[in-house]
């Protein structure tokens, strides 16, 4: 389901007379239906790049991204657009909405963006809020007036809203208390019983282990390592 090959990745400081800073070199890996990869590595080895260029914010240098026949890094930006409304699930550490749309609304987003019933989606979307203990009456508020915790179980549940083919997963568990991780392991295990290709960042390392099938240590793709390794 997702085809990683020969990724590459540098950046150019143009701020700082256009220094190069090369960031990753050949990351080759796949992630198949029903399966969880773990990215790892020090802080700074290129996991939240590798993440972001998998989704398309980042443009990647060289190689290739494929996800369910579309690659992310050839792409347009309408084939982008369309990966994510229908294939291409993420969850960030942050919730970014527009102010005033109501954390019901917010969550059915994802449905209703492929024309479901408002009923249904909102049905749906309500079921997945009282599941991760935001109480029935910050429904019809605006989540940025919100509590960070209360914030980021909005956005794992607009994350997990649909049964995406594909998910990306950035620290799903960071700063929850017990029995919201909980909640939110068991979301991410029912998806991959379904069928779900699983792409997640966990520095929950007990996490991690219950859900991950796989690791992939993003520090082996660092540019001094795959020169080392061709050497």
């Amino acid at each position: 389901m997702i085809e990683i090959e020969n990724l590459s990745k540098s950046f150019t400081l143009h701020n700082q007379g256009g220094a190069r800073i090369e960031v990753m070199q050949g990351a080759t890996f796949s992630v198949a239906p029903g399966e969880c990869v773990a990215l790892t590595g020090n802080s700074g080895a290129g996991k939240s790049t590798l993440m972001r260029m998998i989704y398309g914010n980042y443009r990647a240098e060289a190689g290739h991204i494929r996800i369910a026949g579309v690659d992310v890094a050839r792409a347009e930006p309408r084939e982008i657009l369309r990966l994510r409304r229908e294939v291409l699930g993420y969850v960030s550490q942050f919730l970014r909405v527009v102010p005033r749309v109501p954390t019901r609304e917010v969550v059915a987003e994802p449905l209703l963006a492929l024309g479901r019933p408002r009923d249904e989606a909102f049905a749906r979307a309500e079921a997945l809020l009282e599941r991760l203990n935001i109480p029935p009456r910050l429904w019809g508020l605006s989540p940025t007036t919100f509590s960070g915790g209360e914030q980021q179980r909005v956005n794992i549940a607009r994350g997990f809203v649909r049964d995406w083919p594909a998910l990306l997963l950035d620290e799903p568990t960071a700063s929850l208390d017990p029995t919201n991780r909980e909640v939110v392991l068991s979301l991410i295990e029912e998806a991959k019983g379904r069928g779900a290709a699983i792409v997640g960042i966990f520095h929950d390392s007990a996490a991690r282990a219950r859900v991950a099938d796989r690791e992939i240590d993003v520090s082996a793709f660092a540019p001094e390592a795959a020169r080392a390794a061709h050497a």
